[in-house]
């Protein structure tokens, strides 16, 4: 994983840290004007900005609208904010407790005149962390039922799938299924980038008695943006058929000790930027 932060990325990822509120209250639509410093502190121009917004508006995903000083602004979609709220129980889970519980199989089968609805299956079970066990067969740890499940309603694409709970049974140990399953070479590659830049920013801050704001802000919006997509890529796998030298766990705890240090300290920067 490089550690490049796309524009629409970083927005996405601001919404989901910042744009929904903070100490229990909820966030009205974000100024242009205040997304685009709140973007600037983190390495994004003005026109990259105005770019991605227009992106994820086409997307439906933002929504114009106007503060109640009449300044322009856009705030969350439903479906914007159900896909934020979906991902926080990935995001800010404990991989460590999501590792029992035995398999979900996914079979699905699309006509031919549906292929497009095919490659979208097939697109949202990876996106999901799926791996593939045979062409239309997918797994993943059976935690996942209940997002899966829902995300798949959500698409109108149930009536295409057949989901199982069960145990693997044979006949190779199950531990060389799951690399055949999942890439794990690629997986671990994703922590270790992810480890590389971002474990030094926590050696960092466990040496400073305080948070400026500001780096604060700017340290948690980048963390966040590269952890996002790992819980999702590695769907928290059993650590007993991983490698034992398997850099998830520890990835998993930097961005934790990261989200517990800098996410409120940053969210005083961002409020006194909303307003």
């Amino acid at each position: 994983m490089s550690d490049h932060h796309a524009p629409r990325s970083l927005i996405v990822t601001f919404y989901g840290a910042y744009g929904r509120g903070t100490a229990g209250r909820p966030a009205g639509p974000v100024p242009v004007a205040a997304l685009i410093r709140l973007l600037g502190s983190v390495g994004v121009d003005p026109p990259s900005v105005r770019s991605a917004v227009s992106r994820l508006k086409r997307r439906g995903l933002l929504l114009p609208d106007r503060t109640a000083s009449g300044a322009a602004a856009y705030g969350l979609s439903d479906a914007a904010r159900q896909l934020l709220d979906d991902g926080d129980r990935r995001i800010y889970g404990r991989p460590s407790a999501r590792s029992r519980g035995g398999w979900l199989l996914a079979v699905f089968s699309v006509p031919e005149e549906e292929r497009h609805k095919r490659h979208l299956l097939r697109s949202r079970l990876s996106r999901l962390g799926f791996g593939t066990a045979a062409p239309g067969v997918w797994i993943a740890p059976a935690h996942l039922y209940d997002e899966t499940r829902h995300t798949l309603e959500r698409l109108q694409l149930s009536s295409y799938v057949d989901l199982f709970r069960g145990a693997h049974a044979g006949f190779e140990p199950t531990a060389h299924a799951v690399s055949r399953w999942w890439d794990l070479g690629r997986l671990a590659a994703l922590h270790h980038s992810f480890l590389d830049v971002h474990e030094p920013v926590l050696r960092h801050w466990s040496r400073r008695r305080s948070a400026d704001p500001q780096q604060a802000y700017r340290d948690y919006l980048l963390a966040l943006d590269s952890w996002r997509r790992l819980p999702y890529a590695d769907p928290g796998l059993p650590s007993a058929l991983l490698p034992a030298d398997w850099p998830g766990l520890r990835a998993a705890r930097v961005f934790a000790a990261l989200h517990a240090r800098l996410r409120d300290a940053g969210a005083r920067y961002a409020e006194a930027h909303l307003h």
